[in-house]
């Protein structure tokens, strides 16, 4: 009787592929359908131009990123990014003690600890954003309990200006920088910690020279978390910073709702994404640091 051949190995390497093929098949037809497509219209749009009526010309121009080139323009960026670059700071410095505290909190209250920073993201972002402008406004609770306390005589501004979009974004943008932090706690070396204060290390000394290096990973994926959104947010800063704090998510929103210039809106958000792509390929030279995973 003859012996049947064995399948070699090129063989089940090869069945093996398509079946990953076939597998990710799904995943790969909704990229193509929902990510890919959508960039290829809105690329197209961006070299269109529109018409006094609004109605959209299909002449192939690249005057719209030339218009997107124009210092107002340019100013309204590097607004967007010195404030996106501020929030993810302020989520920083907040969210190493907030995740430090739920680290060190007992195993039964992680869990808890955990749900009250997460549970808060789930919140629409409108509610949070108009409870900010309850809480703000000339007639808030803050400046009527300034008031009451006799620390102030004339209500504050403090809506509609840089410093109230900050503390939305942050308010908004802050479980994201927490969660990577803490992930980063739990696979911390916590004998180097122990080491680093018997010989006499400070608190600075040891989050210095033995915590920051281990959880870079963790800070640097938050903070590509919190930059990417908070350059493109538009609901609060619309919201909370009215026309005196224009950012680019805000003034394409303008461009596509109100101008109704929807070559040009989609010329800023070719531009924004680029941006935006740019920063994950800093994220992924930068990111890999010893002993740790990547967290995105």
């Amino acid at each position: 009787m003859e012996a049947r051949a064995r399948p070699g190995r090129g063989t089940r390497r090869t069945r093996g592929l398509d079946l990953a093929l076939v597998a990710a098949l799904p995943g790969l037809l909704y990229l193509v359908a929902f990510v890919l497509v959508p960039l290829a219209v809105v690329a197209a749009y961006s070299m269109m131009t529109a018409a006094p009526d609004g109605s959209i010309r299909p002449a192939l121009t690249l005057a719209n990123y030339a218009r997107a080139l124009d210092p107002v323009y340019l100013a309204v960026l590097g607004r967007s990014l010195a404030l996106a670059a501020l929030t993810t700071l302020l989520c920083l410095a907040a969210a190493y003690p907030a995740a430090w505290a739920v680290r060190g909190a007992s195993p039964r209250w992680r869990g808890p600890l955990l749900a009250l920073v997460v549970i808060p993201s789930w919140m629409n972002l409108l509610v949070k954003n108009y409870a900010w402008i309850v809480l703000l406004r000339r007639n808030g609770v803050v400046n009527a309990l300034l008031a009451g306390l006799g620390v102030i005589d004339e209500p504050l501004p403090l809506l509609f200006n840089t410093g109230a979009v900050l503390v939305g974004l942050v308010h908004s943008y802050l479980p994201f920088m927490v969660l990577p932090l803490y992930a980063s706690l739990e696979r911390l070396d916590w004998s180097l910690v122990e080491a680093a204060r018997d010989l006499g290390a400070g608190s600075w000394q040891t989050f210095r020279r033995v915590v920051l290096p281990q959880t870079a990973g963790g800070a640097v994926a938050g903070a590509t978390l919190v930059f990417i959104p908070a350059l493109g947010a538009f609901v609060t800063p619309d919201l909370l910073g009215g026309a005196r704090t224009l950012m680019v998510g805000t003034l394409i929103e303008n461009q596509v709702l109100q101008v109704r210039d929807w070559p040009f809106a989609a010329a800023l958000a070719v531009l924004l994404g680029a941006l935006v792509l740019a920063v994950a390929a800093v994220y992924r030279r930068f990111a890999a640091v010893p002993g740790q995973e990547r967290l995105l």
